[in-house]
């Protein structure tokens, strides 16, 4: 029997547990629910497991033969998002919402779970099947490569649903897909005074906006005009009065790019700037600077691989190419441990209401994606393990 017809037996199973999980959204570090059932699935499968991080999950499936090992990863967590979609399977938890489609890739690799179960006599070596909490914030996967999941695995693939392409089609362009991204704070230090009498004291919020304008030229300046860069500052605190003159300010924001030799930079390049800007003001100016999640990078042989795996199912019209993003991924401390790629699965489609981007109350999906996104997760797999070398 072929992949797609397998998918079709599976194909409600996989709409009805994305449901489940869109109605039952949880927070990075509160997947346990989530967790919890996709253990109770994979015991219906006896499909046996380990814990990995707290909540994370890694199943194993072993072929008739023996062979290579590779890694299929889904996350769970949701995001304090309020829902806004007037659907049947509306998030229960105020606040929280699936508006990422987590819910869609915790239900296509169980799907995939049951489809390579069904097809074990098939597979030549391991399947390892990854359930992994926290994405949001970029804390999950690195916990669960520390505690050593990666360990005798030979490639990688994950999924995004991505609501920005069409359904019906997939990315796998190779290369830089996703950027770096990085938490920096800056903490501005003046002397108070009284607001009518300004040269009696440091003024923090003078000194700190000079540095947000400063930080303006660290991407059109400092970096080469042939490189992608982001600067952002999303928070800035200061004052406690208006007649007060701010005694201290605390500018949060976060960097992104795709080279890593740029992002090595970053952080001396910001720490001058802080540093003297604040200065020039007579303040202090001191920076800490948080490496969160590298860029994602799609590797050249992988990419080729799931353009042949797309093709086999579905023609080589449901190709599409779209250019990198500055979003970011833990999936890319996988990609550092083992070759791989992360591939864009359309769930856009305006006529079904799934138009509104990601992390937007109205985030949706066309469930036709769920079908794809679980048939590439047990082509891909097979594929590569029908290699021998």
């Amino acid at each position: 029997m072929a992949v797609k017809a397998y998918v079709e037996k599976y194909k409600q199973y996989v709409i009805d547990l994305r449901r489940e999980f869109h109605m039952y959204p949880e927070t990075k570090w509160q997947e346990r629910r989530t967790s919890q059932r996709v253990r109770e699935e994979l015991d219906k499968m006896a499909i046996p497991y380990i814990m990995a991080a707290e909540l994370g999950i890694v199943a194993m499936i072993r072929g008739h033969q023996e062979g290579k090992t590779i890694g299929l990863r889904a996350d769970m967590d949701a995001l304090q998002v309020q829902e806004l979609n007037d659907i049947p399977y509306k998030s229960k938890h105020e606040g929280i919402m699936h508006a990422c489609g987590h819910d869609g890739h915790t239900a296509m690799l169980l799907g995939a779970a049951a489809v390579l179960n069904d097809m074990r006599s098939e597979i030549k070596g391991t399947i390892k099947l990854i359930f992994q909490p926290a994405e949001e914030g970029a804390e999950g996967g690195k916990r669960m490569l520390d505690e050593g999941i990666m360990a005798g695995i030979d490639e990688v693939f994950a999924i995004h649903l991505w609501a920005d392409i069409p359904c019906g089609t997939v990315s796998v362009d190779a290369g830089p897909r996703m950027a770096s991204a990085d938490y920096f704070k800056i903490t501005v230090k003046g002397r108070g005074g009284h607001g009518s009498m300004p040269h009696q004291g440091v003024d923090a919020i003078v000194a700190a906006s000079a540095i947000i304008m400063d930080i303006q030229s660290v991407v059109s300046r400092e970096i080469s005009p042939l490189e992608s860069a982001v600067v952002s500052i999303g928070s800035f605190h200061a004052g406690t009065s208006f007649n007060v003159i701010a005694s201290e300010a605390v500018l949060e924001g976060t960097t992104r790019c795709f080279n890593p030799e740029v992002r090595r930079a970053l952080p001396e390049v910001l720490e001058r700037i802080v540093r003297h800007t604040a200065d020039s003001y007579r303040a202090t100016g001191t920076l800490e600077y948080i490496p969160m999640t590298p860029p994602v990078i799609n590797d050249a042989a992988a990419s080729r691989r799931a353009e042949v795996a797309i093709t086999k199912l579905f023609g080589r019209e449901a190709i599409y190419s779209f250019d990198k993003i500055m979003g970011a991924e833990d999936y890319a401390y996988y990609l550092e441990k083992a070759p791989g790629i992360i591939a864009f699965v359309g769930a856009g489609n305006k006529e079904k209401g799934a138009s509104y981007p990601h992390h937007h109350g109205k985030f949706n999906i066309d469930e036709d994606a769920l079908a794809i996104g679980t048939a590439l997760h047990v082509q891909y797999a097979l594929d590569f393990l029908s290699k021998g070398e």
